[in-house]
Formats: C-alpha cells, structure tokens, sequence
C-alpha cells in the first residue's frame, strides 16, 4: 500500500488485489489516519484488479470510520471488473466515485455525514 499527501488529502494506493489480507492492512491504515489533519480521504484504485468481500467490507469499514471523523472518503479510479462488483453489489450508491485523481480534487461536493 502506497501513501501519497496533498495538502490536506491523503490518498491511498491499494495494490493488485484487495482481499482479506490487504483489507486488513487498508483497515489499519484508515483507523490511524489523522482526521484533523486530512479532510479528504482517497482511494485511488488504479492499480486494483480484483476485490473481493472482505476488500468490500474493509472499504464499507473505512467509509464508516471517515464518516465518524467528520471526513470525506472517497475512490477513484476503478477498473471495469471493480466498477462491475461495486454495482452488482450496489456499493456504487454508497461511495462516491471518480474516474480519476484529478476529477476528486476539482469537485466541491460537501462530505456525507451519516
């Protein structure tokens, strides 16, 4: 997993596949993020060509602590095989989605506070 920061984003780079032992450590990484520090929270899925559920669950799991912190997370960059398991499983109404890094940064959309 890759680390990038951009002022006050930080984005992260899941590589290759997200399952249970890459979710896990994405799940770490989120919880220890400094919420004070970083309003917006990136996924940037570029590198991503398989997902499974607990890759799923460890995104839902992210998404529910940013929420929590007051913070914006989103995902960017997803492959045609991901974006078709965010919509089968309807994660695509949940997360906010970009088709790029650029497309994140230029948006004003207010975070989703549950």
């Amino acid at each position: 997993m890759v680390f990038s920061n951009f002022h006050e984003h930080i984005v992260l780079h899941p590589q290759n596949c997200l399952d249970s032992q890459a979710g896990s450590l994405l799940q770490q990484q989120l919880a220890e993020i400094a919420p004070d520090r970083y309003g917006l929270w990136v996924i940037d899925m570029a590198s991503v060509d398989f997902i499974d559920s607990s890759g799923l669950c460890a995104l839902v799991g992210g998404l529910n602590a940013a929420r929590h912190r007051g913070c914006r997370l989103v995902i960017c960059n997803l492959s045609a095989t991901v974006r078709l398991i965010f919509a089968i499983t309807q994660l695509d109404q949940l997360f906010e989605i970009f088709d790029s890094f650029e497309q994140v940064i230029s948006t004003e959309t207010p975070a989703l506070v549950a």
